[in-house]
């Protein structure tokens, strides 16, 4: 069975903007046993509202007789810091006020949260990744982490995410924002500050996420006859109120700027400069119906890195794909697992003769 723990690190830790934290914790999820070669980790950095347990959000990729099985493999996942599943965000004390972060706790890039890791990483004493996964704003965390750790990562499995997040991708995250801004409780100091705000950034952020097949064929009405009340605006409430039930507004706009800051260029020298030094064997995945993290953009990803792989996945389920079609997931990584394999052949044949 899948284990939580706490990481505490107990140190100062300085943000990319320069700000402090006087210490945080990261929950983290285990599954499966470190094999006595230390060579088959799998690490998995999550979506904006996901937690560490992988096996709840991506449960047809983790256990027994799956892709990764846990007698073959050791998972590690944490929750992301300024997250609200166990790890320091804004909900937490802060040491120094004995008073809860809300509205102080600093911004996060993603910088900021893959050197977190890290030091979990480091306590974890693990000195090699087999595969590094990542969808979404998990993704540009994986990316980022393999150019800060470029020795540390033998692969990388990017799926449904970007080397630089879009103005589009921006503009979807700023009509949220707004959106929490709108609700009068955002002032406050409290724990249910923009709760109703974060609902309706929801409903706009499912848009995001879907496509205009996934409402037509599960949305839309049976008859003719309605003039109100439409299942497809019923969803959009519920799906609020869902997230409502286990997020907050403030790690909720924390993460989606911290998606926002996504640079991989950023004091590299530019996006490109930045891809041509991973050297991670890649495997970036697309989902042909994606909005929000549009199938141009692995491609690019694709293009940039030495040597990598591409994989586009079939479903009408937009951006949620990457979480819908499991299936086609398992396959495409199997393939890029297999492909490495016929290469390492061909040439140790090559050397043999």
């Amino acid at each position: 069975m899948p284990e939580q723990h706490i990481f505490h690190h107990q140190q100062e830790f300085r943000l990319e903007s320069g700000a402090t934290l006087p210490g945080f914790q990261l929950a983290y999820t285990t599954y499966g046993t470190l094999n006595p070669q230390r060579s088959n980790v799998v690490w998995v950095c999550h979506a904006l509202t996901g937690s560490s347990d992988f096996t709840d959000w991506w449960c047809d990729l983790f256990g027994e007789g799956k892709l990764y099985d846990p007698r073959e493999w050791f998972v590690v996942c944490a929750n992301t810091l300024g997250g609200c599943y166990g790890s320091t965000g804004p909900l937490s004390v802060n040491p120094k006020t004995l008073q809860p972060y809300f509205h102080t706790f600093p911004q996060l890039t993603n910088r900021d949260i893959v050197r977190a890791f890290d030091l979990l990483r480091q306590e974890l004493d693990l000195e090699l990744v087999h595969t590094l996964l990542g969808s979404s704003l998990g993704g540009q965390q994986a990316l980022e982490w393999v150019l800060q750790a470029p020795n540390l990562f033998e692969r990388l499995v990017h799926v449904a995410s970007n080397a630089r997040h879009s103005p589009w991708g921006i503009a979807f995250n700023e009509s949220q924002r707004m959106a929490i801004r709108q609700d009068q409780s955002w002032a406050t100091n409290t724990a249910e500050a923009g709760r109703e705000g974060m609902k309706t950034a929801r409903a706009i952020a499912m848009l995001s996420y879907r496509h205009y097949h996934t409402y037509n064929e599960a949305q839309q009405e049976p008859g003719h006859s309605i003039t109100d009340n439409y299942r497809a605006s019923s969803y959009q409430v519920y799906q609020g109120d869902k997230l409502a039930q286990r997020f907050n507004a403030y790690t909720y706009w924390l993460l989606s700027k911290a998606m926002d800051s996504h640079n991989v260029g950023r004091d590299r020298g530019g996006v490109e400069r930045a891809l041509a030094q991973v050297k991670a064997r890649s495997l970036f995945v697309g989902v042909d119906t994606d909005l929000l993290f549009p199938v141009e953009e692995q491609h690019f990803l694709h293009a940039q890195v030495p040597q990598a792989s591409f994989h586009l996945i079939q479903s009408n389920y937009g951006h949620d794909g990457f979480l819908v079609e499991v299936d086609q997931l398992t396959n495409a990584i199997r393939q890029f697992y297999q492909q490495e394999k016929i290469v390492t052949e061909e040439e140790y044949e090559k050397q043999e003769h």
